[in-house]
């Protein structure tokens, strides 16, 4: 298996250390602190290593520090409620004694009900577009000298394979529309562990979304002009879906203001299925020079 891949699934596999208390690692994926992504996805596989029978379909969640790549980081679940169909968790991730990251997740036993959902957005398929890493060395060559940490970052080896249909190059980037559609899908196929798969579509949600607000002002995190961290992420589930096979991102930001951004997510699977819905807020500030 692919050793970023690989090093993915160990992450989300936390050591246990008491009842409700599981402990993580982090990876280092070219920011200053722990990646969101991880952290959701760590905090839902904590909270459902709490429930049996169940499946989650919504977490709610708050980043309240910068996350500590050097440290570990430890996962508290209390237990709220265990209903006859729903289930609900908190999840705290605490570092040096600090909470960093705060969750509440929602989980219900499968049952059957009305259906419908929005149409997929019509858009290429994933096979005639190139990928983020076939693209990176030239976007890298056009833009010229380029800070190492950006360059760094860009060029870092991901378990996720993104193939973006606005393409651009991020580091020279242009006023557009604000919204965007990316396919993405783990690099290699993954265990039939429907737990995994959902723990690895939160972590992806984490990718690209709050970047959607800053498509209307012609810049983007490695353009270096701008601070950003998230401040929340809301994530449902809809429907079962696998992280290994291509899913359509369909993001938009219907505003910034106050060095806040708002954006949402539409997830749909191949078959153009509805299968998760995405809201984040984040933090935009101009760079001091």
């Amino acid at each position: 298996m692919n050793q970023t891949l690989h090093e993915l699934i160990r992450l989300l596999d936390l050591e246990p250390l008491e009842v409700n208390l599981f402990r993580g690692q982090s990876a280092d994926l070219g920011g200053p602190s722990v990646f969101g992504g991880q952290v959701i996805g760590q905090a839902l596989a904590a909270a459902s290593r709490t429930v049996e029978g169940r499946e989650p379909h919504s977490l709610h969640s708050y980043f309240l520090l910068p996350g500590d790549m050097a440290a570990p980081i430890v996962y508290v679940v209390e237990q709220i409620r265990d209903g006859r169909s729903f289930s609900t968790r908190r999840v705290q991730g605490i570092q040096h004694g600090r909470p960093i990251f705060s969750m509440i997740a929602s989980f219900q036993t499968p049952e059957k009900g009305l259906e419908h959902q929005f149409p997929p957005p019509e858009v290429p398929p994933p096979d005639s577009l190139p990928s983020f890493a076939e693209e990176r060395e030239r976007w890298i060559a056009e833009a010229g000298p380029v800070p190492d940490f950006l360059a760094d970052a860009l060029m870092r080896s991901l378990a996720i394979e993104f193939r973006p249909v606005e393409q651009g190059n991020p580091l020279r980037p242009k006023v557009g529309e604000p919204r965007q559609h990316v396919w993405f899908r783990t690099v290699e196929p993954l265990p039939d562990d429907p737990l995994l798969h959902r723990c690895i579509l939160a972590y992806a949600s984490d990718f690209n979304l709050i970047g959607t607000a800053l498509r209307p002002h012609g810049t983007s995190w490695f353009g270096g002009h701008v601070v950003m961290a998230s401040i929340d992420h809301a994530l449902w589930f809809h429907r079962p879906s696998r992280a290994d096979e291509w899913l359509l991102y369909a993001m938009d930001a219907p505003t910034t203001q106050g060095a806040r951004g708002l954006a949402r997510g539409l997830i749909y699977d191949g078959e153009g299925r509805l299968v998760a819905s995405a809201v984040q807020e984040g933090m935009i500030r101009a760079r001091r020079r």
